[in-house]
């Protein structure tokens, strides 16, 4: 019997969700464990699964929308069933009479792609409120139809592709699966522009100084690149850029952070110079390639599992006491930051670790990230050393108790045990703490062991 498929709740209290894609089409057969939708959260693009065999009756909710949790985004039914009234089957299920299809392509949206906040485009169908009743979304010009060898791209590809006239059947992804992503339509674009002829040399009519004739065509070669997606053009002629779902997520947590949570900061610094030449002695022989930002995250395990009492985190029902350690590793993208989390950082090798990053670091970039890669985590290591800031303190990331802030290595003067002056190789971090679940000492207790381990670094090895 046909049943509808609703929005799922991919992450703890998410009210709502965008349809990012449909990867089926109406009247496409599934089976189980074949992704059917994608949603986009404010932080990760995630596939749907189906978790039983089935058939797509009808989409009820075009690509790019904003769905409610809980909201029915399509009718499905058993493999094989024949739905012979689909208004009827909708009715039955309580979403009202459904009026047939309106002839002609659903324009898709425009603001969607882009991650903008912005109601969707008045779909064919009349359905209840909350359910936009309308047929697949159609690709973009030039896409083959659907069970003719599907393209699988992310939303923000398909959008920059159809505004730029691509055709999409010409483009080759490279993205997970050969996805298509955004830099395969940015190349696109340019290759497209690269190979268009030069505009004819025909200067249009005298204009005042910087205007334009209104309808006079600008020269090729003077066109500026595209400005950012959903970007408006405030009175003093600035760009105003709507938030993106990333942004708005990041500001909501943050604020919450620093005006909830009571911070205060312990400042600490190590002499790298043997971590150096040990990462020197790895990379010789390791399958990946070895960062000091891989060693550091290595050593936060290891002083995690020296200080216990620091692997904990604050709720408002108790203290949360983690039985390993997952280390939130922060990465920075166009739209903003993430912290993927490493799954017991203390088990792993420093090549495992260095591998898991680079792919977190390259997914993060593509939007490719699953959003339980994204959720947990007993604590986070940023760095901002690689841009030359030498030291800088961050915001936590509630329940987490700690953030480890992490400088650039810089070659200075030290004094040595013995009292001579010497140069040496020093590193500057800095520790924020919920002093709610870690009190003064206990935090000095870590950083002493922390600062330890990287001036002893065979201790991150053994």
């Amino acid at each position: 019997m046909a049943d509808l498929l609703r929005m799922p709740e991919i992450a703890a209290n998410t009210e709502e969700a965008v349809l990012a894609g449909w990867p089926v089409a109406e009247g496409d057969e599934f089976a189980a464990g074949d992704v059917i939708a994608t949603i986009e959260t404010a932080k990760a693009v995630v596939d749907v699964e189906a978790p039983a065999p089935g058939a797509v009756v009808r989409l009820l909710v075009p690509e790019g929308t904003d769905v409610a949790v809980g909201d029915p985004i399509a009718l499905i039914a058993a493999p094989g069933e024949t739905v012979d009234d689909v208004d009827a089957a909708l009715a039955r299920l309580g979403l009202g009479t459904a009026t047939g299809p309106t002839p002609g392509p659903t324009p898709a949206p425009t603001t969607a792609a882009a991650g903008a906040p912005g109601p969707a485009p008045a779909p064919p169908r009349t359905a209840p409120a909350g359910v936009a009743a309308a047929p697949a979304t159609p690709p973009p010009a030039g896409a083959p139809a659907a069970g003719a060898g599907r393209i699988f791209a992310s939303p923000l590809a398909r959008k920059l592709a159809r505004e730029a006239g691509i055709p999409f059947d010409t483009l080759r992804g490279s993205g997970p699966q050969g996805r298509v992503v955004r830099a395969d339509v940015e190349a696109a674009i340019a290759a497209a522009r690269a190979a268009a002829p030069a505009a004819p040399a025909v200067a249009p009519p005298a204009a005042p100084a910087g205007h334009s004739p209104a309808g006079a065509a600008q020269p090729a070669a003077a066109a500026a690149p595209p400005g950012p997606q959903g970007a408006a053009e405030t009175p003093d002629g600035d760009a105003l850029v709507p938030h993106s779902r990333l942004r708005r997520a990041i500001a909501r947590r943050l604020t919450e952070s620093k005006s909830t949570v009571p911070h205060f900061y312990l400042r600490g610094s190590a002499r790298v110079d043997a971590l150096l030449a040990l990462r020197t002695e790895l990379n010789a022989a390791a399958p990946v390639k070895i960062s000091v930002n891989d060693l550091v995250v290595k050593a936060v395990g290891q002083a995690h599992l020296a200080v216990p009492q620091v692997n904990v985190g604050w709720t408002d029902a108790g203290m949360r006491v983690f039985g390993e350690v997952d280390l939130g590793v922060a990465v920075a993208t166009e739209g903003g930051l993430v912290t993927p989390v490493l799954r017991g950082v203390e088990r792993m090798s420093v090549s495992a670790v260095a591998a898991a990053t680079r792919d977190f670091a390259d997914r993060a970039r593509r939007g490719a990230l699953r959003q339980h890669e994204l959720e947990g985590g007993s604590a986070t290591v940023t760095n901002l050393g690689m841009y030359g800031a030498e030291e800088f303190s961050a915001i936590l990331n509630p329940p987490q108790a700690t953030i480890l802030a992490v400088g650039a290595a810089r070659r200075e003067p030290v004094v040595t045990d013995a009292g001579e002056l010497a140069v040496a190789t020093v590193l500057r971090v800095t520790l924020s703490v919920d002093h709610r679940a870690v009190d003064g000492a206990l935090a000095a207790q870590w950083m002493r062991e922390f600062v330890a381990i990287l001036e002893q670094p065979l201790r991150i090895v053994c």
